[in-house]
């Protein structure tokens, strides 16, 4: 696995995603609100046999990272498609929060506040 598997962002999109509170240069027009992108994905048993031997001793549990990059990557598609649905060209204050869901997953969940962005 080459490291490009493990990496995640935002690939070309007309709706800007940042994690800060404004973005240099530009002005807020309009805040349309919260959205979110939200996944759930359950574990597959072999991965789970091989994370436990893994576990035994020491190291990265690759498969498990790349179905989480994964899995982020997906929530945060959701996200961006929800955002440009109800208007938005940019969100601001993006985050994750990654939950163990009733033992039989992992929830993702990408949220931030869609805005309406121009140049200053």
């Amino acid at each position: 696995m080459g490291i490009e598997e493990f990496g995640g962002g935002q690939s070309q999109s007309d709706v800007l995603v940042v994690t800060t509170n404004d973005v240099p240069g530009y002005r807020v027009d309009k805040v349309i609100g919260e959205v979110f992108g939200l996944t759930v994905r359950s574990r597959h048993v072999g991965s789970q046999i091989g994370a436990g031997l893994k576990s035994l001793i020491g190291g990265e549990l690759k498969g498990l990272t790349k179905t989480l990059v994964e899995t982020r990557n997906q929530a945060m598609e959701r996200l961006v498609e929800q955002a440009r649905a109800r208007g938005a060209n940019a969100v601001l204050m993006f985050r994750f929060d990654v939950t163990e869901a009733a033992d039989v997953g992992t929830e993702v969940c990408a949220y931030g506040t869609a805005v309406v962005i121009s140049q200053q």
